[in-house]
């Protein structure tokens, strides 16, 4: 690969780290490896981002309480449970706190891989959705506040009769907002426009009463 990704590991295993260590870099990918979780928690701000590949059992910090502290800190980095014979259980915890997948060891190699994969598409995707919202952030602070109100509206799934109920105007004033906001946007259809709410998260909010 001409630009490696990053591979952290974490398990208290030397043989767990030595061979999974192996089977990535002549995968292609780059790799640390840190003998416990306090050790990855102390380096976690500086590292280079990339996948966490957790064991579930170690002594002083289990990899569920790295997972919290990393969530904790604002450490978002995907996350793989490597976890042993016995810890499902505890592994579809790790699932439900927001971990990528889990892998029972020992493991195979194409299972290891298609994980390491799966996260790496979910990092890149949240990075997408963040440059999207601020995208999105941007185009939506060019309209006017009462613009705002009506897309707002529309993102609710209102008709133009209840936003122009719930502003207090009239619907043609709704229609000529509509329209005026969908030409700041650059935008040709309501779905596009929608998206855009979407992405900024304005459908969350409710419409402002003032003008």
């Amino acid at each position: 690969m001409a630009d490696r990704r990053m591979i952290h590991i974490v398990d208290d295993d030397e043989a767990i780290r030595r061979s999974a260590g192996f089977m990535l870099k002549t995968s292609g990918y780059a790799v640390t490896t840190f003998a416990s979780g306090v050790a990855f928690l102390s380096a976690a701000k500086t590292v280079e981002p990339g996948c966490v590949l957790l064991d579930v059992r170690m002594p002083d910090l289990d990899g569920l309480e790295v997972q919290r502290q990393l969530a904790e800190r604002g450490v978002s980095m995907p996350i793989v449970v490597l976890t042993g014979h016995g810890d499902v259980s505890i592994a579809v915890r790790a699932i439900k706190a927001g971990a990528v997948d889990f892998i029972e060891k020992p493991f195979e190699k194409i299972v290891l891989l298609s994980a390491i994969v799966a996260a790496f598409e979910r990092l890149d995707d949240a990075n997408g959705r963040s440059a999207r919202a601020t995208d999105a952030a941007v185009a939506i602070a060019a309209l006017t506040g009462r613009e705002q109100d009506v897309l707002r509206g529309l993102a609710q799934g209102l008709p133009n009769k209840t936003i122009a109920f719930d502003l207090g105007i009239s619907p043609r004033t709704v229609e000529v907002h509509r329209a005026n906001l969908m030409t700041k946007l650059q935008v040709n259809s309501l779905s596009e426009a929608l998206r855009i709410a979407f992405a900024a998260g304005l459908q969350d909010g409710q419409p402002r009463t003032n003008t």
